[in-house]
C-alpha cells in the first residue's frame, strides 16, 4: 500500500463578487461541506498541478484562474484518517489556492467524493464549511479581494 503525502491543496473556487463554490463530502462525512482539497500526488509537478489536477477530478472546473496565496497551514490529521499515512506521520500541511471563475458554473461532481454542490455568498460560505482552514481561507479571500 502506498502511503499519502502528508502535503494537500485547499482551492477556494469564487467569483468576482465572492460567490462561493461548495462542496459536500460523500460517505460518512455527509453533512461536511468544503471547498476543493486534495493531496500531492507523486507525479504532480508542483502544487499548482496538484490544484489544477484536484479542481478537474473534483469539479470539472478549468476555465478560470489559479492564484498561490503563499499560505501554508499545517495541521494534525484527524485519527480516523492517519491509517492513510506512514505510521510515523501525525501532521499534514496544507497550501492555499484561489480559483476563480467569472460567473457560477455548475461543478461536475464525482459521487464517490462528494454528494452536492453550492454557490454561497462568502459570510455564508464560512458558516457552513467544518474545516477552521477552509474558513479561514474564505476570510482570506474577502480581505484580499478588497485590498
Amino acid at each position: 500500500m502506498a502511503f499519502k503525502i502528508p502535503e494537500s491543496v485547499l482551492v477556494v473556487v469564487h467569483t468576482p463578487d465572492l460567490q462561493i463554490l461548495l462542496l459536500e463530502r460523500a460517505g460518512d462525512r455527509r453533512g461536511m461541506w468544503q471547498s476543493v482539497t486534495g493531496s500531492r500526488e507523486p507525479e504532480d509537478n508542483d502544487l499548482a498541478a496538484t490544484a489544477r489536477r484536484e479542481l478537474l477530478e473534483e469539479t470539472g472546473l478549468s476555465g478560470g484562474t489559479l492564484t498561490d496565496w503563499r499560505l501554508r497551514n499545517r495541521y494534525e490529521i484527524w485519527p480516523q484518517w492517519r491509517a492513510r499515512y506512514a505510521p510515523d506521520v501525525t501532521h499534514n500541511v496544507e497550501h492555499v489556492f484561489g480559483f476563480r471563475v467569472l460567473q457560477i458554473t455548475p461543478a461536475t461532481l464525482d459521487p464517490a467524493e462528494h454528494t452536492a454542490q453550492l454557490w454561497l455568498p462568502w459570510r455564508e460560505a464560512m458558516e457552513k464549511v467544518f474545516s477552521p482552514t477552509n474558513r479561514d481561507a474564505i476570510w482570506q479571500l474577502q480581505k484580499r479581494v478588497a485590498a
